[in-house]
């Protein structure tokens, strides 16, 4: 028999955590082993308890869900899902939140059954987006398939997107321009395009990167 997904829930407000826990624990194969009521107890109960998922809510007092992913994907590593339950669907939040780590993106609208499918998902590594989110941002929530980008050419893609320039990038990353050329070139081969804009987008599209936004 398979163990419990083990689950700790973030948010502010009481009631709204004790809401999720009821229908959560309704459920033979969760457990909601820890409850925090702001981003930096969630990291800090997230570093005890080990959970399998860390739901998060995003606007909450001293550090957001977004900050808290950040954190716990320093501390944890991949070790754990994260899912943004949140009532906010503006896409800077949703690219944000992606960008900070997290596997799923749900609104706190959504129904139960849902939610509840969304925590089983992420768990086992899906991504999930809210329908509403998915078309906000343009990433298609269908199963894409694996990609063979290395972990460099998704770093220099993420500094393409952000308009950089070969020389600049170059500099960021502490390599040479002739070699950033070289790692678009085999981008552009995997990701069957020919610009640095459809690589940037079609990246996007594909959940690898997000596009920078300096609005949260």
């Amino acid at each position: 028999m398979k163990s419990a997904i083990r689950v700790l829930l973030a948010d502010d407000h009481g009631v709204v955590r004790r809401g999720i826990r009821e229908f959560l624990e309704e459920e033979n194969d969760i457990q909601v082993v820890a409850e925090a009521e702001n981003g930096l107890q969630a990291v800090e109960l997230t570093r005890e308890h080990q959970p399998d998922v860390v739901v998060l809510d995003i606007q909450m007092p001293g550090c957001n869900g977004i900050e808290a992913a950040q954190k716990i994907r320093l501390v944890i590593g991949q070790a754990v899902g994260i899912l943004i339950l949140t009532a906010y669907d503006d896409d800077p939040y949703v690219l944000a939140a992606l960008e900070a780590g997290a596997n799923g993106y749900v609104m706190k609208s959504a129904d139960a059954d849902d939610i509840v499918q969304a925590v089983r998902d992420v768990n086992e590594g899906k991504r999930v987006l809210d329908p509403s989110i998915a078309r906000l941002v343009g990433i298609i929530q269908a199963e894409t398939g694996p990609t063979d980008l290395t972990e460099r050419e998704l770093g220099v893609l993420a500094w393409t997107a952000r308009g950089l320039t070969n020389k600049a990038i170059a500099y960021q990353l502490k390599i040479s321009p002739r070699t950033v050329q070289g790692h678009l070139a085999s981008i552009y081969a995997k990701l069957e395009v020919g610009t640095r804009t459809e690589a940037v987008t079609k990246a996007v599209q594909l959940g690898l990167i997000s596009i920078p936004s300096h609005d949260v």
